[in-house]
């Protein structure tokens, strides 16, 4: 996506006025309306910013963006361009680029009420949550997260939980453009740790919880340098919403900053929750229960498992800070569903079908373990595992369901460039060592309709792995592909057969 602001004509030296730089060469005074990080997307009166990633260093390309009209280049390291682009020398181009963007964007967050949500699991349900019950309230709420972005004018699908330092505050302005009140973003450590809201003093900061997890080459060393980078939000949050259960929380708060709340299910939260129970209908799972504190009320959720008490009751701390009366979270939590997350599907009576993003072995187990509260006749897991990503994954995930599926079906999951067959078979080892009883269906989509088709009645079918994403990567392909809509033609292939043999 490009970012071009027309209306706005600014010198460079008004996005250099919030660090330290030093001009090697040029002007400082030239107009810009642009920033780049692309050499190919250089064009008059931009500016491209040298960023080194995974896999490239822009530095190598400031040459490219000068040649193609770039008006000025902001680096950390030496470069090589003609006399008459401008340079500017920085200690850190993504810290630079993040307040750059926020200079030609007009620095929007400080426009609106900012909440950043960090944590292992339950990031995107809390934020849906969260917009979900302020929009109930009347307070046009905008959205970043791992799904999609909601700017108020339009809806873009998500590449990563948080985008780019750049695209954030041009969303930001949009969102502000719109109309917005507030704007909740989901908070990775990786955006933290690569400074990509470097810019955002965030109003409000939510921890939901901490395990290991994002730990490997191109992510995090250790858990200790991920859970720093968690910590770091709320040393840029004026208030922090803690979850007071997490056994990881004290890692998340040394060094804050900012004023503490907390919610849980434990004595001395601020917002406490009791009364729990597990609630079943005909196609459904949700949860019932209570909280006490700033807030007195009796809940339902249409979502299932005690984790979304959890998701539920920070949101509700969140909503505290903007006055949303008790009537109003209770209507909001009833409507709310994510895409791909405990999404559930009918097939008829008491049988359940649900599609979950649950991606390795921390989220399946903790999925498993809440399905099983519900006392299944049968829990059914249909999933793979993504190649090319740190093999351990598989190998959790797949213990996680020997031990807590009754069932599982091992089949396909992104297997970008890894043979098929050697991720399954590296899960079925798994499965076979911890004594789990299970089949092997390759193709996703016949493992689906396998899954869908042989459903009894108190069964629990769960596909897990994809949730919301509509593709498979395949080799270097991306195919469409939408777990989804694979379970409805499925549900419908079987009613139409059901149909079909009643009449004859």
């Amino acid at each position: 996506m490009e970012y071009r602001i027309e209306r706005i004509k600014l010198k460079l030296y008004e996005l250099l006025n919030d660090f330290d730089y030093q001009c090697l060469q040029g002007d400082e005074d030239l107009k810009v309306n642009k920033i780049i990080l692309d050499s190919e997307k250089a064009c008059e009166a931009s500016v491209f910013v040298c960023i080194k990633g995974t896999l490239t260093d822009g530095h190598l390309y400031a040459g490219r963006a000068a040649e193609r009209g770039a008006a000025a280049v902001v680096c950390s390291e030496e470069i090589d361009v003609p006399a008459q682009v401008t340079v500017i020398k920085v200690e850190d181009t993504k810290k630079a680029l993040a307040l750059m963007a926020a200079s030609l964007y007009g620095w929007p967050a400080e426009e609106m009420k900012i909440i950043g949500v960090t944590g292992t699991k339950g990031k995107t349900t809390t934020t849906y949550m969260i917009k979900g019950m302020l929009e109930e309230a009347g307070i046009k709420t905008g959205l970043i997260g791992t799904i999609h972005i909601d700017t108020g004018a339009r809806i873009i699908e998500s590449k990563h939980t948080t985008p780019e330092s750049l695209e954030i505050q041009g969303y930001l302005r949009e969102m502000k453009d719109a109309g917005c009140q507030a704007a909740v973003i989901e908070v990775s450590s990786q955006a933290l740790m690569l400074h990509r809201v470097e810019a955002i003093d965030f109003d409000l900061g939510v921890f939901t919880n901490l395990e290991e997890d994002h730990i490997g080459p191109k992510e995090h060393k250790n858990f200790a340098e991920y859970a720093y980078w968690k910590s770091t939000l709320f040393k840029k949050c004026k208030i922090g919403i803690i979850n007071r259960d997490d056994p990881c929380k004290d890692l998340v708060l040394k060094g804050h900053t900012c004023d503490i709340e907390t919610y849980g299910f434990e004595d001395g939260s601020d917002l406490r929750g009791g009364n729990f129970f597990h609630v079943r209908l005909p196609g459904k799972l949700g949860v019932e229960f209570r909280v006490k504190g700033s807030y007195n009320i009796d809940l339902v959720a249409c979502i299932p498992g005690k984790f979304t008490c959890y998701n539920a009751m920070a949101a509700i701390a969140v909503c505290k800070h903007f006055a949303v009366s008790e009537e109003t979270i209770k209507r909001a939590l009833k409507k709310i569903s994510v895409p791909g997350r405990q999404e559930m599907f009918s097939a008829g009576n008491d049988k359940v079908i649900m599609v979950d993003y649950a991606h390795n072995g921390t989220a399946l187990r903790c999925l498993l373990t809440a399905l099983r509260d519900y006392r299944p006749k049968k829990l059914t897991c249909v999933f793979g595992c993504g190649g090319e990503r740190d093999p351990q994954r598989r190998l959790k995930m797949g213990e996680a369901a020997a031990k807590l599926a009754d069932f599982s079906i091992i089949t396909s999951d992104n297997p970008r460039n890894e043979p098929p067959m050697s991720i399954i078979g590296d899960i079925v080892r798994e499965i076979e060592k911890d004594e789990g009883s299970y089949m092997v269906i390759p193709d996703r989509r016949e493992a689906i309709t396998y899954a869908v088709s042989h459903c009894m009645q108190g069964e629990i079918v769960i596909i897990a792995g994809k949730g919301h994403e509509t593709y498979q990567i395949v080799g270097d392909e991306i195919l469409h592909f939408d777990d989804r809509e694979e379970v409805l033609a499925s549900i419908e292939k079987v009613k139409n057969e059901r149909d079909y043999h009643s009449r004859n």
